[in-house]
């Protein structure tokens, strides 16, 4: 049995069958991408939206130490039970890697518990994504920063919840900045939001970005801590003076 950590990769995988130009830059879906990037270090599956419990079966779910989730046109599309679903797992420690415009999916607004908004623009734009805790072990074998020649902007102010850890920042050509890597921790998961990663971009196949994801895996990785127990509790001491 392999030790492997396991990782599903999520997909909607709808832009990839309705549009030539994304198809063009990931033929296999943007999962495959990802996944390839990570193959070599962890035992990785692959779900998609369409699929029977939009491919994230209380079974398949439990079978995941780290979910990477990759959302855009489709949110509405993810039912209720399927976010609840993963909302438990994530509070009982499965790590959760949310990418791009996954911050407006279903699961990372009910685990933020804010609108998750931010300013966005289509122009071709170069983006300079700044290491600002070098230190952090998601950032390993990365440099200052990470340049992608082109990308999608997205503009302060992200209306998320102060990050537990800020560790990546962007600027963008046209001006704006943004926080582009942010840490969380609920209940007993660890959650990532890495910006990076629309879809009409060759994003995922850069190597730095496919470390910090798979650093990023091995951050969030579950500890197999015990849930903690909640409730009436029985005293650990005998309480003096104690009505019986």
């Amino acid at each position: 049995m392999s030790n492997k950590i396991r990782v599903t990769v999520w997909n909607e995988y709808r832009h990839e069958q309705e549009s030539d130009i994304v198809r063009g830059v990931y033929p296999n879906g943007i999962h495959a991408a990802i996944k390839e990037g990570l193959d070599s270090e962890y035992d990785v599956q692959v779900a998609t939206l369409d699929e029977h419990d939009n491919g994230l079966s209380e079974s398949k779910l439990n079978e995941t130490d780290v979910l990477i989730w990759w959302g855009h046109k489709a949110h509405g599309d993810v039912s209720d039970d399927t976010v609840e679903r993963v909302y438990n797992r994530v509070l009982h420690g499965m790590g959760l890697i949310v990418l791009h415009s996954g911050h407006f999916s279903k699961i990372f607004k009910k685990l933020m518990g804010t609108s998750c908004d931010l300013k966005w623009r289509e122009a071709n734009e170069k983006e300079r994504i700044w290491v600002v805790a070098p230190g952090h072990p998601i950032v390993a074998g990365i440099g200052e920063y990470i340049e992608l020649p082109e990308e999608e902007m997205y503009g302060e102010h992200f209306d998320i919840p102060q990050p537990d850890e800020l560790v990546m920042v962007s600027w963008f050509e046209g001006g704006e900045v943004f926080r582009s890597g942010c840490c969380y921790t609920r209940g007993l998961g660890k959650i990532f939001y890495f910006r990076p990663g629309h879809e009409t971009y060759p994003t995922y196949y850069n190597n730095d970005i496919r470390r910090v994801i798979s650093n990023a895996v091995a951050w969030s990785a579950p500890n197999h801590r015990e849930y903690p127990k909640y409730g009436n509790a029985v005293p650990l001491e005998t309480i003096k003076g104690r009505a019986e």
